[in-house]
């Protein structure tokens, strides 16, 4: 039997799945990062050479996992990070440490990019505003802040494609990645002619875009020895983490939307054309799926939310955990059930890094409103389950402005494994809710992308039906879906009433910061 591998490269660890044609993970294992390095506040480094040791461990143990050769594997697809830098020279060199995705310092640069394009011409040709996080904020500020590394570059590589070149020898990348680089006609799925104009940037620095299930290029004799892959497996062009997380959920047909729970919290749904939000408050991006669009919103503090408060205010529940080898955050959603829906009329706002979706400022702050004596710390723990489910809502109703369909939410990451998360989120949401019985996210998507690239799969529908499979659906409840429309009404007119202020306490910390 052929079998597919995936391989996501993220912020943490590289992990490497092997999967099965009907979707069975027969093994898997991880490669670790160093942690990231952050010399200052908002910088976010990595070295890319960590990542390809980390590929070379996990795909030696996942194979061992298995109990496999690396002939065994047909075809092998890369997920990973998305918006990082990574630069090489002339003898394929890294000049310097990646600047990944949340990296923060290029503000500078993404206002010069907004001043010299225009907000509404950046909408027209790469379908996103400058942020941040984007790939092309990070290129200019090398530029201007080490001109000499930039005049040494050759090659513009995404984390994913650096470990691709690794493997295979070939400069590629494919259009869901390319989308997040601000460099990328994302409605005519090519890079931007007029957007490296306008930047001055070389074209000859890019790699070649391919669809996401297209051979990319084949494993090197040397890339086999490391890795336990066997020479000449092809290397599809795989995809960005969120959209080859979508396609291992299934997410490749109209209607169904995915709602991803880890730290931050992303709403994805898939789109037959281009959707386009004027005010660029979600990001519009090619999917894996040839031909077709996704758009997304991102909910900056969704798990990391619930992390917060359990690091600084759950000292009782993670002693008690260490103790009896409990989990705290089940422990604090136990908590959470003492309190009824609604939380007695508690709001949380979850914009503890700031917020996306829906409104593009760093400088949104979180907050609870609606405090009384009466409410204990079961309501405020709820709350946050609740606020960030809010939060996500945000960008369904955007979907729903731009007549994107939305009938069924598949659940994935660390907050779909919580039944009453689940159950919050089918009542605020006000649609059913499912749960799959594969949750390898992106390293699954990316071997169904292999599949299709090796015709084990007609096409990339084809691999979500043999290989993506319902487990669980939570239907809302109708008494707690008018509750919490209600909630919800007050919830979105909270922070455009206190955004003003919101300004002026981030600048009077700015201020005050301790040196």
């Amino acid at each position: 039997m052929p079998y597919l591998m995936g391989i996501d490269i993220g912020t943490t660890g590289t992990r490497a799945a092997i999967v099965s044609p009907e979707g069975r993970v027969i093994g898997a294992a991880t490669g670790a990062h160093k942690p990231m390095r952050m010399e200052k506040p908002g910088w976010a480094e990595q070295d890319p050479e960590d990542w390809w040791q980390a590929t070379v461990t996990a795909t030696t143990g996942a194979l061992g996992a298995a109990g496999l050769k690396g002939s065994d594997i047909a075809a092998v697809g890369l997920s990973g990070q998305m918006h990082g830098v990574v630069l090489l020279d002339k003898a394929h060199t890294v000049l310097r440490p990646s600047l990944i995705w949340c990296d923060q310092r290029s503000q500078a640069q993404c206002d010069w990019i907004t001043s010299r394009v225009g907000r509404n011409r950046l909408i027209q040709w790469v379908s996103n505003p400058a942020l941040t996080g984007f790939s092309a904020p990070k290129l200019l500020w090398i530029r201007d802040h080490e001109p000499a590394t930039f005049e040494r570059a050759a090659q513009f590589l995404l984390p994913k494609d650096f470990v691709r070149f690794r493997l295979t020898g070939e400069f590629a990348t494919e259009v869901s990645d390319a989308s997040g680089t601000l460099l990328f006609d994302v409605t005519h799925r090519r890079w931007s002619r007029e957007m490296l104009g306008a930047l001055q940037i070389d074209a000859g620095l890019l790699p070649r875009v391919y669809e996401s299930p297209e051979i990319t290029g084949n494993i090197t004799r040397e890339a086999a020895l490391l890795t336990g892959l066997a020479a000449g497996t092809p290397v599809v062009g795989g995809a960005g983490d969120q959209a080859a997380s979508a396609v291992g959920n299934g997410v490749v047909l109209p209607g169904l939307t995915s709602a991803t729970l880890g730290s931050s919290g992303v709403i994805f749904a898939y789109t037959e054309v281009p959707r386009l939000d004027p005010r660029g408050r979600i990001h519009t991006f090619c999917h894996a799926v040839p031909g077709k669009w996704h758009v997304m919103g991102v909910t900056q503090g969704a798990g990391l939310s619930l992390r917060w408060f359990r690091d600084f205010f759950g000292g009782i529940e993670n002693w008690y955990a260490a103790q009896v080898g409990a989990d705290s955050y089940d422990l604090l959603v136990c908590e959470a059930e003492q309190a009824p829906p609604g939380s007695g009329g508690l709001l949380f706002l979850p914009y503890l890094m700031g917020e996306r979706t829906p409104h593009l400022d760093p400088q949104a702050r979180g907050m609870w409103f609606g405090l009384t004596a009466a409410h204990t710390r079961a309501h405020m723990v709820r709350s946050i389950l609740e606020g960030v489910a809010f939060s996500l809502r945000d960008s369904i109703e955007i979907f729903k402005g731009l007549e994107i369909p939305v009938e069924q939410i598949r659940l994935s990451g660390g907050g779909s494994r919580n039944f009453t998360w689940r159950e919050i989120q089918a009542d605020v949401y006000g649609k059913d809710v499912v749960t799959l019985k594969t949750s390898e996210g992106s390293a699954f998507g990316a071997a169904l992308l292999a599949g299709a690239g090796a015709k084990i799969y007609s096409s990339v529908q084809e691999a979500s039906r043999q290989a993506v499979h319902e487990q669980e659906t939570m239907a809302p409840r109708a008494e707690n879906v008018a509750l919490y429309n209600r909630l919800y009404r007050v919830y979105r007119n909270l922070y455009p009433a206190v955004k003003d202020l919101a300004h002026e306490l981030a600048a009077l910390a700015t201020e005050h910061r301790a040196p």
